[in-house]
């Protein structure tokens, strides 16, 4: 992938550029993304956002990225309803992908390598840095874009990472080691996978990696959020790992660094890669699912190219039977010639325990069978292999200019500093010197010792003999080249080689693990003929300073070179001059500016430089510079160094994570790792360039062409972001010409108006990591101090985006960090403390917002750093600008907070007159010192790519970011933001302060700061206890205003006890403050370093006295106002509330009462319109309190007065005032309003009327709508508001533009004046209604969806309570009632029938009372049901018998009655007893219905509990809620039932409500046994019960019957005649019948013929034979029967006595 910015082809439409589309990256193809791009994405983002759409993601992987977040990776987006809760939620869920089947968005790893396939290499190398921060595997080889394309090689990305470890093997002593890794020899294994596996790859070497540890998600995996979707952009991607040993034999995996790399997808697929793998790395482990023919010959030429193969063998043969036969185990060891032990068994093994084996086989190879490779020659490969490289020519180029640069280095930093960066020398720390003790004696008054001016003319002169380095002059070269990308690799190439050789020196030369290709060449990759070619710098060096001829020549052309020089000059001046004008002594006047009278060194300058113009001078001074470079007065000895130790020691209690023997081995081996005091970076070449341009001032004569080009190169590289150094910490000497040129020329390029500026400053000792915090902030680079001997304060500009802008009222954020506070000097010589206190005392001086750094890694150096910030701020105070302080403290113990909290009381004392100090009460003034105190565990202590980031850091850097900027928009609305001009002259004011020592706290002072912190603490501790005084006395008060209760809703009470509590909280805190004042007072004098400066300190003390009793007094008497209307409102409320919940009440009622008598569920768009009336009602009738008049007029003009300027109608403001006051009752038309030509064309039209007419009916309408505007806003709950102004006169507008009329403007201005007037007036009603309580209004609008919602919660529940209840009624009360008025009933009318009938007593008398009944009714048909339906016609007579009695009762109804009051009065009692203890409290129903049943069955009540085991019956609500509408139904029942009872009886209707039928229960008793004569079909008259034979009163004659319904023959007898046998036929013309000898037939039957009454017996059935013969025969269509004539003459009395005397017998 190219590193230009400049455009490419587009790529092709596939499913690769789908994915870039998706995520919204398709631009940033042809222009990719770069670091810049980072300031919009993380820079100034203060929230972490979650992605809300899939195009979000690469944004927010980036930006969690930045701040080191575990979850950067997460393709997870917001759901759309999370969105709108998102103020209520803190869980983030997905979204649905591509083709559904995961609701993420797209595979984590498809993200990662979308966003590096649209980055360019530089933000390729900061995102790898940080991901492997987080632990991440990064990108080795990156699939392109278009499939048919190579792969791309990237080796940039890991060439800024950098790691240290600690290996352990036999026979080798440990030491921890520190390397960039991309250059370092190691064991690398390579992980690929070979067919088709169900094993996840990378969780096995997730566990390699990790092992007994936490673990770490190094590699992405189908087990992580989105990683089960399918890969569609990186597949073919090589990710890299490392695994780092700490030194503990116990917990290290491996003894020995190794890398490991993961190729995605079927390696089958992707040779080039595969190729490569096998080539560049030590060992290639294979995960062969299963394989076919064509991967065992694959698998056969990697062996071939490998150095050393394993392959695991995780196939499945049950699923895949067309595997290769005998590929596993020993045999493909013998079939591939593998060595023993080369194949790995991983069959149904989870990826733990293939981690654990696959572990074993690595530790048996390391350290020392496995060979040592490095990325750097895997480069190589790729390039022999056809793959793309990121590192093109531009970069090599770059490479080898930056290696002509550093030539010589090898010599030793120092003498390469003394040869080619001489400026820097003692020379330039020695004129500092002589400058500063100039300025001291100017301030004294006294005349310049002529010795003094005599040594400085001698170092001006020999500094005038410099000529130009060939170091410094490529150096610059290569900054002024056009290829941006080629300088940025230029710089980038600096700072790797500049660290490399660093390390290079820390690293012990017989380690195994060092970079052994830079013993060879360097670390130099092998360039081509073309770029050696390129680069010749064998030619003798001349003054042109660049050779870069065509950029020389056009930059000629374009403006010539004195014409660039004087506009440099001019501007310069004109800034120095206006600060030197402002600058005064500040001895002499201490609570004055620095705006002493112009230094007499900078006058001097600023009349060289005016020598200093014209060709003829620029070639003179060429002539000058030939005396080559500076006189050994100016060399540099190399002194011995002292390291200091303790700052390694004390940075080891960071590594935790890396075991107690890493610690240890830290601490012991940190010799090697100390700070060379003469170490080179970055900034030492910048500095020399500054310090050569400052030469052709303080030496005129000395500069040339492109020496006066270099500020507009330094301003380049500033609005890129290289940090410009302000000032140079090892010579304490500022180059202000060379910065005032700098500045003039940034001025120059940016319009003052669009560059104020605003100055962030990390103040902290060399420990606090200062470059790294503001790199966590806001991804600047700073030079890192903490990692070499870097002094010096350094400032980069920051564009702020349009949003902060307008927020703090600038266009630049200028950061300034100060490096190597506290450090070792390079010059041992001088007075470190001098030195320090000189940074400290600029920083701060320049500071809009100070940051102070507290590192828990000080240790015993704490109290310098602490006394150096302290006498800063002393300084800077006296000056009468103080910054407003932040305090950042990278550690979470005990120490570090105490630390955090001194400082943060002395920066509180001394922010007094700022305004920024807070008071706090009681609840949180116990966290007062720490709650400005932001703790943030950075990684930047982490030395170790395995030692994890802390869990809190994201969320503590935003939040310190959130501060910092809060903080940067307050001091907007303090102080205006400077310019540049501005910056330099606060600098140059500063500078000339320290130069001359004008301050009373000495530079070298310790004891000041010391014993003003332990007076701020003391006064901190007496502060204390003064706030828990008013603290107390506060709750006192308090309880005075709720204790008036009502009262304090009586304006006068109100009024007069808050004035009373006002006064009284005055007189409270100033008497407590007279009583500290002469306590800090004498704590003041009792310290004799503090009593010598008590004209400094005292002023200091009483002001911050006063301002303590200023601020106390008005915090107590607003926290009483605030009481006091919170009081009011919420008494207010209150009554609102109950007067809204008695109109809910009521109108709830009445929606029930409508619910039941209509059966009809109100929805709730009816209820909300219901409410809504309630609602309107009770804020009508709402008694507000009565407010202040506050006017209104003035508002509405205003509106007025904007709408007209708005139209243009400026010439009209004159009429504008008489807004508000009395106006006519109507709007007239005039003819002023018409113009001369409209009333002179309508003049003979009735004198213009018809016109005057129209515009005053349209005036009219205007007004109408107007007046129904203002009923609708005053019938609306709210106070005025300016939008109702606002929407009247548009609506003048709009309707003046719809109505096309010849009219003047002064209609339209005096209808609109007319309008706003009445709304003045109208208006004013409803403002002074609400605005007392205006906040109550917006509480109670803000609550009414609350109140809305329990509106139609209580109706839901009311109508679910009334509706349970309706069905407890029905399902359950009403038929328990029923049931237990007529289960009795049954058997009452039983008996009731049987006193009146005593023929149902028996069966015997009921069948005589039927057979009689037959006798008298007579009638043929009632004789054949008898003898055909016997059970059927006595149920018929019983039913008959039974409803004839119902009929004719008369006691029916009061037994009902009766019974119901009875059963109603059971359930009322059971309820009660239920609902007692349970008033007001929310129960389930099911529970305590459930017990009024069982306590009516209790009562002996037979209760209906089925439909209770459902859910019906299972809701909440209040008991006695629901007891009320069960009363009520129960108490409605018993009314309809009682006027039911009282109704007219239904017989068969009242029968079926019977539970015991009557009718049923008589015929059971009389029905007998059943049993009938098998002959006559009689029935058995046996009345006892389980009787053994039955007997027949009367038999039936034959012809009663059909002949072939008798199952046995019938037989004629003469009554002489008797028979044994039964014949077969008989004589069907007999005329007698009887069953003659039946119990021999049938032993259950007995019957003789010799019974004596067997004639008479007979008499009834002959009777009705004999008087019913023809109808018998007709009926069964038969002969009829022959009638003996005696038979013929018996009588129906003579049946009657035979029936009688049977049923007697």
């Amino acid at each position: 992938m190219s590193t230009h910015t400049c455009f490419q082809e587009p790529p092709k439409d596939n499913a690769q550029t789908q994915v870039l589309c998706k995520l919204g990256l398709e631009a940033f193809w042809t222009k990719p993304l770069d670091p810049a791009s980072m300031l919009d994405i993380s820079t100034w983002t203060l929230e972490n956002q979650a992605p809300l759409e899939p195009k979000d993601l690469p944004k927010a992987f980036l930006q969690r990225l930045w701040l080191l977040s575990l979850d950067a990776r997460s393709p997870c987006c917001k759901l759309p309803s999370q969105v709108l809760d998102s103020a209520n939620k803190s869980t983030e869920d997905m979204i649905n992908g591509f083709g559904g089947e995961s609701q993420c968005a797209i595979n984590p790893l498809d993200l990662v390598t979308a966003v590096f396939m649209s980055s360019n290499t530089f933000l390729q190398q900061e995102m790898t840095v940080r991901m492997l921060q987080c632990q991440f595997a990064v990108p080795l080889v990156l699939p392109n874009i278009d499939p048919e394309e190579p792969s791309c090689f990237l080796l940039w990305p890991l060439r800024g990472v950098v790691s240290q470890w600690m290996p352990h093997f036999p026979g080798s002593n440990k030491k921890v080691q520190e390397g960039f890794l991309a250059s370092t020899f190691m064991p690398v294994v390579s992980c690929v996978k070979l067919g088709h596996c169900d094993v996840s790859k990378s969780q096995v070497l997730n566990n390699v990696i990790t092992g007994l540890r936490s673990r770490s998600e190094t590699f992405l995996h189908r087990g992580m959020d989105g990683g089960q979707l399918t890969r569609r952009l990186s597949n073919g991607l090589v990710e890299i790992g490392w695994y780092l040993p700490t030194g503990d034999t116990d917990r290290d995996i491996f003894p020995v660094p190794v890398a490991i790399c993961n190729l995605r997808g079927d390696a089958s697929t992707h040779k080039k890669c595969l190729s490569l793998l096998c080539q560049a790395s030590s060992a290639v482990v294979f995960f062969c699912g299963n394989l076919r023919e064509k991967e065992k010959q694959l698998l056969a030429s990697c062996k071939d190219m490998a150095s050393k193969v394993i392959l695991i063998d995780v196939s499945d043969t049950e699923k895949h039977e067309n595997r290769v036969v005998g590929f596993v185990g020993q045999n493909l060891e013998e079939d591939m010639g593998l060595p023993k032990g080369s194949v790995l068994p991983g069959r149904n093994l989870d990826e733990e325990d293939l981690a654990d084996r696959l572990c074993d086989t690595l530790k048996d190879l390391l350290p020392d069978k496995l060979k040592h490779v490095t990325l750097e020659a895997a480069e190589k490969l790729a390039v022999e292999l056809g793959l793309n490289v990121d590192e093109e020519v531009v970069c090599k180029k770059a490479m080898a200019t930056v290696e002509e640069v550093l030539k010589g280095l090898d010599e030793g930093s120092a003498l390469f500093r003394q040869k080619q960066l001489p400026l820097q020398g003692a020379l330039w720390s020695k004129l500092a010197d002589v400058e500063k003790e100039e300025s001291k004696q100017r301030k004294e008054g006294k005349e310049i010792d002529p010795q003094l001016q005599k040594e400085k003319k001698d170092i001006l002169v020999e500094l005038s003999s410099y000529k130009m380095t060939p170091t410094m002059k490529i150096f610059t070269d290569a900054l002024f080249t056009t290829d941006i990308v080629e300088r940025t690799y230029f710089l980038s190439w600096m700072n790797l080689r500049l660290r490399m050789l660093q390390m290079e020196k820390q690293n012990s030369p017989q380690d195994v693990f060092t970079n052994q290709q830079t013993e060879r060449n360097d670390g130099v990759p092998e360039l081509s003929d073309e770029l050696e070619n390129e680069v010749d710098y064998n030619s003798e060096y001349s003054d042109s300073f660049c050779t870069d001829t065509s950029f020389e020549e056009e930059d000629t052309e374009d403006q010539p070179v004195n014409t660039e020089l004087q506009v440099l000059q001019q501007e310069f001046m004109h800034i120095l001059q206006m600060s030197t004008e402002e600058t005064i002594e500040l001895e002499s006047q201490q609570k004055e500016h620095l705006e002493s009278t112009p230094d007499a060194v900078i006058e001097q300058q600023l009349s060289d430089e005016k020598q200093i113009q014209g060709e003829e001078i620029l070639e003179n001074n060429v002539e000058q510079m030939e005396n080559g470079t500076l006189s050994s007065k100016g060399k540099l000895d190399e002194p011995v160094l002292t390291l200091d130790t303790s700052h390694v020691a004390s940075s080891a209690e960071q590594h935790m994570s890396l075991g107690a023997s890493f610690e240890d081995q830290v601490s012991l081996c940190s010799e090697p790792f100390e700070l060379d005091p003469f170490s080179l970076g970055l900034e030492h070449f910048l500095r020399e360039m500054g310090l050569i341009f400052e030469l052709t001032h303080i030496t005129p004569g000395s500069g040339s062409h492109n020496v006066l080009r270099l500020p507009s190169l330094a301003a380049d590289l500033i609005l890129y972001g290289i940090p410009l150094e302000l000032m140079d910490g090892d010579a304490s000497n500022i180059p202000i010409c060379w910065l005032g040129c700098v500045f003039a020329e940034l001025t120059r390029r940016l319009p003052q108006e669009q560059f104020r500026t605003r100055i962030l400053t990390s103040l902290g000792g060399h420990h606090a990591r200062n470059a790294e915090v503001l790199s966590a902030l806001f991804g600047v680079k700073f030079p890192e101090g903490g990692r070499r001997s870097t002094r010096g304060v350094y400032m980069v500009a920051l564009c702020l985006p349009d949003s902060l802008k307008e927020d703090m009222e600038c266009d630049f954020l200028l950061l300034i960090d100060v490096e190597g506070l506290c450090s070792m000097p390079l010059d041992n010589k001088r007075n470190i403390q001098i030195c320090d206190n000189e940074m400290a005392t600029v920083a701060t001086g320049l500071s809009d917002v100070l940051m102070q750094n507290i590192s828990s890694h000080a240790g015993s150096e704490f109290e310098t750093n602490f006394t150096v910030i302290v006498n800063a701020l002393l300084r800077i105070k006296e000056c009468g600008t103080m910054p407003t302080c932040h305090v950042l403290a990278q550690d979470d113990g005990i120490n570090s907070i105490l630390q955090a909290s001194q400082l943060r009381r002395v920066s509180d004392m001394l922010q007094t007159e700022t305004g920024d100090k807070r008071i706090s009460n009681a609840d949180n003034h116990n966290a007062k010192t720490t709650s400005c105190i932001i703790t943030v565990k950075g990684p930047w202590y982490n030395t170790s790519l395995t030692e994890p980031v802390d869990a809190q850091y994201s969320k503590a850097v935003l939040k310190l970011k959130n501060n910092l900027f809060g903080t940067l928009k307050k001091c907007a609305t303090k102080s205006e933001a400077s310019g540049l001009p501005e910056f330099v002259r606060r600098l140059c004011a500063v500078w000339d302060a320290v130069k001359s020592k004008s301050f009373s706290v000495g530079l070298q002072n310790t004891d000041i700061a010391l014993a003003f912190s332990i007076l701020c603490t003391e006064l901190s501790q007496r502060e204390d206890k003064f706030l828990e005084h008013m603290e107390s006395w506060f709750i006192g008060a308090t309880k005075r205003i709720f204790d008036t209760k009502a009262k304090a809703l009586d304006t006068t009470v109100e009024n007069d006890l808050l004035s009373e509590l006002k006064e009284k909280a005055r007189e409270e805190v100033k008497t407590e403050v007279e009583k500290l004042r002469p306590k800090v007072e004498a704590n003041l004098m009792k310290d004799d370093h503090l009593k010598m400066y008590i004209e400094t300190f005292k002023p200091i003390l009483m002001s911050n006295m006063d301002d303590l009793q200023e601020r106390v007094t008005e915090e107590i008497i607003q926290r009483l106002e605030t009481v006091n209307e919170r009081h009011c409102s919420s008494t207010q409320l209150k009554k609102f509330e109950t007067l809204l919940e008695k109109a809910q009440e009521s109108k709830l009622h009445a929606l029930v009462e409508n619910s039941k008598s209509t059966k009809r569920l109100l929805q709730d768009t009816e209820l909300e319109e219901e409410f809504e009336g309630v609602w309107s009602n009770t804020l009508s009738n709402f008694d507000f309190r009565p407010s202040e008049t506050v006017d209104i007029s003035a508002r509405v003009t205003d509106i007025l007065r904007e709408n007209l300027i708005s139209r243009g109608l400026q010439k009209h403001m004159k009429k504008l005032e008489v807004t508000g006051q009395n106006q006519p009752t109507s709007f007239q038309v005039y003819d002023e309003h018409f113009g001369y030509r409209s009333r002179l064309k309508h003049m003979f039209e009735d004198n213009n009327r018809l016109q005057r007419v129209e515009a005053q009916q349209l005036a009219c309408n205007i007004i109408d709508e107007y007046n129904q505007f203002v009923a609708d806003k005053s019938s609306s709950p709210a106070d005025f508001s300016d939008s109702y102004i606002t929407e009247i006169l548009e609506n003048v507008d709009k309707a003046l533009k719809e109505k096309s009329m010849e009219i003047r403007s002064a209609f339209e201005v005096d209808l609109k004046v007319y309008l706003c007037s009445a709304a003045c007036r109208d208006f004013q009603k409803l403002h002074d209604r609400y605005s007392k309580d205006r906040e109550l209004l917006t509480c109670i609008n803000t609550t009414k969806g609350r109140y809305l919602a329990e509106f139609i919660y209580q109706l839901r529940k009311r109508d679910q309570c009334q509706r349970v209840a309706q069905a407890f009624t029905s399902m359950v009360v009403k038929p328990t009632v029923l049931d237990y008025i007529y289960r009795p009933l049954g058997m009452r009318i039983v008996e009731e029938i049987q006193d009146k009938a005593p023929q149902y007593l028996s069966p015997q008398a009921f069948h005589k009372s039927l057979l009689e009944e037959l006798i008298k009714e007579d009638r043929f048909e009632s004789f054949m049901e008898y003898l055909l339906s016997y059970d059927s016609f006595r149920l018929r007579k019983i039913q008959e018998t039974v409803a004839a009695h119902l009929s004719e009762s008369t006691n029916l109804d009061k037994w009902r009655q009766h019974r119901l009051g009875e059963i109603v009065g059971k359930i009322a009692a059971a309820v009660s007893q239920t609902a007692e203890g349970t008033n007001g409290v929310l129960s389930d129903t099911k529970p305590l219905l459930e017990r009024v049943c069982l306590t009516l069955e209790r009562d002996e009540v037979d209760v209906t509990r089925v439909p209770l085991n459902g859910p019906l019956f299972s809701i909440t609500t209040e008991w006695d809620r629901f007891v009320t509408c069960l009363m009520e139904l129960l108490a409605a029942m018993r009314l309809d039932l009682a006027q039911e009872f009282f109704q007219n009886v239904d017989i068969n209707q009242l029968l079926q409500c019977l539970p015991i039928q009557p009718q049923d229960s008589i015929f059971n008793g009389v029905r007998g046994c059943n049993k009938e004569c098998p002959f006559c079909k009689a029935p058995c008259e046996v009345e006892e019960m389980e009787h053994g034979v039955h007997r027949v009163f009367l038999h039936r004659p034959k012809g009663v019957f059909p002949c072939e319904s008798s199952s046995l023959p019938c037989i004629s007898y003469p009554e002489s005649i008797t028979q044994a046998n039964l014949p077969q036929n008989m004589d069907t013309q007999d005329l007698s019948v009887a069953c003659i000898n039946l119990h021999a037939l049938d032993p259950d039957w007995s019957i003789s013929t010799e019974d004596p009454s067997s004639q008479i017996l007979s008499a009834y059935w002959r009777y009705v034979l004999a008087r019913f013969s023809q109808r018998f025969a007709k009926e069964y269509e038969q002969e009829p029967a022959k009638i003996p004539e005696e038979w013929k003459r018996i009588t129906q009395e003579e049946a009657f006595d035979s029936l009688k005397q049977a049923f007697l017998i």
